[in-house]
């Protein structure tokens, strides 16, 4: 970051397109621009871009630079309607909406509860999900033999998951999936964006009854119980509600998205597949880190607001604005990755990516993450080695979010089943 100021009035506007059609073609626009660049998205509502990987790792860990939205002075000065739709992955009342001792307040008991044991006690469970969803899956398919495995697989699997080590009854599985969606599809209108805070609210409070009343082995109940042991304060209702409607968000939608792109990246790079397929099971980690990196399944992600004015590439940004941070754009940087960026090898040599942040708030689920994507795709094309697109790459449509970096399907035809 330096001293040399540039006035913020004299950047262009950059409209960020809701429809994620060409988001990497956005960010290397955007990059064309600069390091800082000034954005708008949907709704009139104005941001900063930061679109260089070593400017944004540094901005996310830099004290003055926090998360918690009362220091958002267009949301305070009433600028932001309260039905916009991105708010409800912004003001939350939970470790992603707070700085310093609080966010370590509500952290702590989630890392202590969300561990990697406890993901990794799920792995019978989840390799029985996991071979009964294969299983299924041609059944699935219609009258050419064409399956969506986004739908019958890498969507309903994780949702499976979260789900369970969440607690949240089987019959309730299909509604969270419905309400997370009208979270970060840019599509969703103000109506349905309050009907959904309203049905996810009532929601959680029923299901804090049921683990209050019966404690389970699940995370609500290892929350609802957190602090009391420990001597801390413990949880408010409304404190573990949006931290719960994260976890299933987060939880979801990136295990979806890492899944599904995953997979359009090898069929779409037959070399890269036989390589895997030759090696058997040793380059599957390189698989899905070159996915995180090469397609992150975070697009976009709102948002961060300095807490004094920062000069970032000689550009100020003021105290209070909001900076948008572009975590699929900035994995795609030639001044990080070289003049390779935007090509998917598995055998790159820097596997370092940003597709979880970094930080104090670094996202808590990259363990769930990585299981879930390890636990799904091996077996997939074990299962299936004549697995293959059924339709042209270019016909494959983005899902319409500012957030989500991922196709609304994925349609392939199976072929012959191995045993």
């Amino acid at each position: 970051m330096t001293d040399t100021t540039l006035s913020t009035t004299s950047l262009p506007l950059f409209p960020i397109d809701p429809s994620g059609v060409d988001r990497h073609g956005e960010a290397a626009l955007m990059r064309s621009l600069g390091p800082v660049v000034r954005a708008v998205l949907p709704g009139g509502v104005r941001m900063w871009v930061i679109t260089d990987y070593a400017l944004l790792a540094e901005l996310s860990a830099d004290p003055r630079v926090g998360r918690d939205w009362r220091n958002w002075e267009a949301l305070r000065r009433g600028e932001i309607p309260d039905d916009w739709p991105l708010l409800g992955m912004i003001r939350l009342n939970n470790m992603m909406a707070r700085d310093g001792a609080e966010h370590r307040r509500l952290r702590r008991p989630l890392t202590r509860a969300f561990t990697r044991n406890r993901v990794e006690r799920m792995g019978p469970r989840i390799d029985q999900i996991v071979a009964t969803m294969l299983d299924d899956l041609p059944r699935q398919a219609d009258a050419d033999g064409v399956v969506d495995l986004r739908r019958h697989y890498a969507y309903p699997f994780p949702m499976q998951v979260i789900c369970e080590l969440i607690g949240v009854p089987e019959a309730w599985w299909s509604k969270f999936r419905e309400l997370i969606d009208t979270v970060i599809r840019a599509d969703t209108t103000p109506e349905q964006f309050l009907a959904s805070q309203a049905e996810r609210h009532e929601m959680f409070q029923r299901l804090f009854a049921m683990r209050r009343a019966e404690p389970a082995d699940d995370l609500t109940s290892a929350l609802l119980a957190a602090g009391v042991e420990e001597g801390e304060e413990a949880f408010t209702d409304e404190e573990l509600e949006d931290t719960l409607w994260t976890l299933i968000g987060a939880g979801h939608e990136t295990s979806i998205s890492l899944i599904v792109n995953a997979t359009r990246a090898l069929l779409t790079h037959p070399e890269q597949l036989a390589m895997v397929r030759e090696n058997g099971t040793a380059l599957w980690g390189e698989v899905v880190e070159e996915t995180l990196r090469w397609d992150s399944p975070v697009g976009n992600f709102p948002a961060r607001f300095p807490t004094a004015d920062i000069t970032v590439a000689g550009v100020t940004i003021p105290r209070g604005d909001a900076i948008l941070a572009p975590w699929s754009g900035v994995n795609r940087d030639p001044r990080q990755y070289g003049e390779s960026a935007d090509r998917f090898d598995i055998t790159r040599p820097v596997k370092r990516h940003l597709a979880f942040g970094t930080g104090p708030h670094v996202c808590i689920g990259p363990a769930l993450a990585r299981f879930e994507a390890m636990a799904a795709l091996p077996p997939l094309f074990a299962r299936y080695p004549q697995l293959r697109l059924a339709v042209d790459p270019a016909e494959l449509q983005p899902v319409p979010s500012v957030f989500s970096n991922s196709v609304t399907g994925l349609p392939v035809h199976l072929g012959p089943r191995k045993n």
